[in-house]
């Protein structure tokens, strides 16, 4: 006899949409995560030495408004746009303090050091005021200091309490009280907020992010957290 009931379909449930929503939504994130994030491959491309496409990049020129370490005359000058709260420029701190320790002394190479608190980082614009404040207040020697110690300190993703900031201030020997009136009287957001407008000029998309310039030409920039041995190679390259 021919079977005339309907085929039964079995029923979808929760767990059978799990999996594949989970999928999409785990793609979405981490396509997020590269456009807008800090990550150790960088967002953009590195433009090579000596590559017409370096003359494009719209960087604003290294100024005595700059915080500069090392000889602002160097034949190379990192210029890096970093964001305090972002891990791998925690880590790639590090790196350029070591590059500044082999290169710095001798007038080979310079380190600016410009801010770019990514959108998703909520503590870092605070956190750039607060070395601007450490500036304002000790100079260029104060700043490096603070900034050194911040990146000390924080964990990354938002991790570090905002009541660590003159805590720090005094570690590194600056006036509390001076530094809290700076910090909460938000003096110092133009000067942020003028360096992410800097970096968005020159496309600056993830961090750390930073462009070299030979005889304040840009020629090359590393991006993302490369580490010191990538980083030398590249300077001995443009050093020869």
């Amino acid at each position: 006899m021919e079977d005339n009931t309907t085929p039964q379909v079995p029923t979808p449930t929760a767990q059978s949409f799990a999996v594949p929503f989970a999928i999409v939504i785990a793609g979405l994130a981490i396509a997020g995560a590269i456009y807008f994030g800090d990550n150790k491959k960088g967002t953009l491309p590195a433009v090579a030495a000596g590559d017409t496409k370096a003359n494009t990049v719209a960087i604003d020129p290294v100024t005595p408004a700059d915080h500069i370490l090392g000889n602002p005359n160097a034949t190379i000058v990192i210029v890096e746009y970093s964001d305090t709260e972002c891990p791998f420029c925690k880590s790639f701190h590090g790196t350029m303090n070591r590059v500044m320790g082999e290169y710095g002394n001798g007038g080979k190479v310079a380190w600016v050091y410009r801010h770019f608190p990514l959108p998703f980082h909520s503590k870092a614009p605070k956190e750039a005021e607060a070395t601007e404040c450490a500036n304002k207040l000790g100079g260029n020697t104060k700043f490096w200091e603070y900034t050194n110690k911040i990146f000390e300190i924080t964990q990354g993703n938002n991790q570090l309490d905002p009541a660590e900031l003159p805590k720090i201030a005094k570690t590194v020997g600056l006036d509390v009280d001076a530094f809290n009136k700076c910090l909460t009287s938000g003096e110092m957001k133009a000067i942020v907020d003028a360096n992410i407008a800097s970096g968005n000029k020159a496309g600056v998309r993830g961090t750390p992010h930073s462009i070299i310039l030979v005889d304040k030409k840009v020629v090359t920039s590393i991006d993302g957290a490369q580490p010191y041995e990538s980083v030398k190679a590249t300077i001995d390259g443009l050093l020869k």
